[in-house]
C-alpha cells in the first residue's frame, strides 16, 4: 500500500520556511537504509551469503522483511518467519506474508544460478501452517553446485527493480505484446475491464484507510523522515523535501495520519484514490488453491513480473486491498475475483498495475545479518 506522497501536494508548506541547518534537513535523503541495494563489491566466498544479499531485496507485504535464516551445515539454510512482522489486520491469514517468501526465495535462486549453483527448495518442510504461519520453517534450502544451471537473465534486473508507488502516465499506453511479455499469463490493456477494476481497487483502498484497524496497522509501520527509515529501515516510507519540511514543523506526525479531521488524512487518501486510479495496464496472478505452496508459487511468478518489467523500463504496483480476507473487504473481494474470472476454488494472489512512471528511489532494507539468526 502507498504511503510515500499520502500528502504530497497539500500546500501547507515550503522549502523557504525553514533554512540554515533546517535546509540541509528537510533535503537529506536515507542513507545507511539504502546501503544493502549498493553491494559491496567483495563478493562473500559463502555462495549462501551472496544469494541472501541479493534475496533480501525481494518486494515483500508493507515492507516488513519477515525473513529469518537459519545456516544448516555448509550447504544449507532455513527460512523461517519472524512472527513479529505479520499483518494480522490487512492479512489475517498471512498469505501475503507468505508470497514475500516466495519472491525472497526466487531472488536467491537467481542470485545463485550466476555462480553456477542450484537451490534444491523443501516447502514448509514439516507441514504447511494453518490458518497462520508458525514457528515451523517455511523452506528448507540446499545450496548444490551444478555445472547444468543456466543463469537467469533476470539477474541485471535485481538491484533496479522497484516497487513504483507513483501516479502513472495514462498519456503513454503501455503496448500489449509488451504487457504480455512482462505478465507472462493474465494482463489486460482493455480499457473498460480496467475501468471496471478501477472501481473496486479505489473503492478497497478507501475501506482499507476508513477502517480504523487495518489503517491504524499501516500507520503503526510508517517512518516519517529520513531519520526515522535509517533508524528502522522498513515498513511505509515518507521522505522527500515536503515530508521532511511537514515533520520539521510539527505538522506531520502518526496521530495528523491516522485523524480523519487531519489534513494529512484527507489529503492522503485523495492522493490514494488517485494513485489506484492511475493504471495504464493490469497484471494478475492467480493459483488452482490457496496452499502455501500455491502462494510460494505466486511469489515466484510475482517478482519474475517486476524483474521484466524493470528490463523494459516499465514500472509496476501491487494493488492488494480488495484481495484482502477480513469482513470489511468480503464484497470488494468477490467482486474482483468475479471480474477478473477466477474460478471456484481458484485464488486471485497478486493483481498489480504496470505503465511508465517517474523513477523511485528503493525502498530501505535492513542488512543481511539482521536477518541471520546465531
Amino acid at each position: 500500500m502507498s504511503r510515500r506522497r499520502m500528502i504530497a501536494g497539500a500546500g501547507v508548506t515550503t522549502l523557504a520556511l525553514v533554512g540554515g541547518a533546517g535546509l540541509w534537513r528537510v533535503t537529506r535523503r536515507p542513507v545507511t537504509a539504502l546501503k544493502p541495494w549498493l553491494l559491496a563489491a567483495e563478493t562473500p566466498a559463502d555462495i549462501r551469503l551472496d544469494a541472501f544479499r541479493h534475496a533480501i531485496l525481494a518486494p515483500n507485504p508493507h515492507n516488513r522483511q519477515p525473513w529469518l535464516i537459519r545456516m544448516e551445515g555448509n550447504d544449507g539454510a532455513i527460512l523461517m518467519c519472524d512472527l513479529a512482522k505479520r499483518l494480522p489486520d490487512t492479512d489475517p491469514f498471512d498469505r501475503q506474508i507468505t508470497i514475500g517468501f516466495g519472491t525472497f526465495i526466487e531472488l536467491a535462486r537467481i542470485a545463485a544460478a550466476e555462480r553456477g549453483v542450484r537451490i534444491d527448495v523443501e516447502p514448509f518442510p514439516d507441514g504447511e501452517p494453518q490458518p497462520r504461519l508458525d514457528a515451523r520453517p517455511v523452506a528448507r534450502l540446499r545450496f548444490v553446485e551444478d555445472a547444468a544451471v543456466v543463469k537467469d537473465p533476470l539477474y541485471q534486473a535485481i538491484l533496479k527493480r522497484r516497487t513504483n508507488r507513483a501516479l502513472y502516465d495514462l498519456d503513454r499506453p503501455l503496448d500489449e505484446s509488451l504487457a504480455a511479455k512482462i505478465a507472462d499469463g493474465s494482463y489486460s490493456v482493455d480499457a473498460k475491464l480496467i475501468a471496471a477494476v478501477k472501481a473496486v481497487t479505489v473503492a478497497a483502498m478507501t475501506i482499507e484507510i476508513s477502517t480504523p484497524r487495518t489503517f491504524g496497522e499501516s500507520v503503526e509501520l510508517m517512518r516519517i523522515g529520513a531519520d526515522e527509515v535509517d533508524a528502522n529501515p522498513d515498513g511505509l516510507v515518507l521522505t522527500g523535501p515536503k515530508m521532511e519540511a511537514l515533520k520539521l514543523l510539527g505538522v506531520l506526525d502518526r496521530t495528523s495520519l491516522a485523524d480523519p479531521s487531519s489534513t494529512a488524512y484527507k489529503t492522503g487518501l485523495e492522493m490514494q484514490r488517485q494513485i489506484c486510479g492511475s493504471i495504464p495496464a493490469l497484471l494478475w496472478i492467480s493459483t488452482p488453491t490457496n496452499s502455501r505452496r500455491d502462494q510460494l508459487e505466486a511469489g515466484r511468478r510475482y517478482v519474475r513480473a517486476n524483474l521484466r518489467a524493470t528490463a523494459h523500463g516499465v514500472a509496476m504496483h501491487p494493488m492488494s486491498q480488495s484481495l484482502q480476507e477480513y469482513s470489511e473487504m468480503a464484497e470488494k473481494y468477490a467482486a474482483i475475483h468475479r471480474l477478473l474470472g477466477v474460478g471456484q476454488g481458484e485464488r486471485l494472489q497478486m493483481l498489480a498495475r504496470i505503465g511508465y512512471a517517474p523513477d523511485v528511489d528503493p525502498s530501505p532494507r535492513w542488512p543481511l545479518e539482521n536477518h541471520i539468526q546465531k
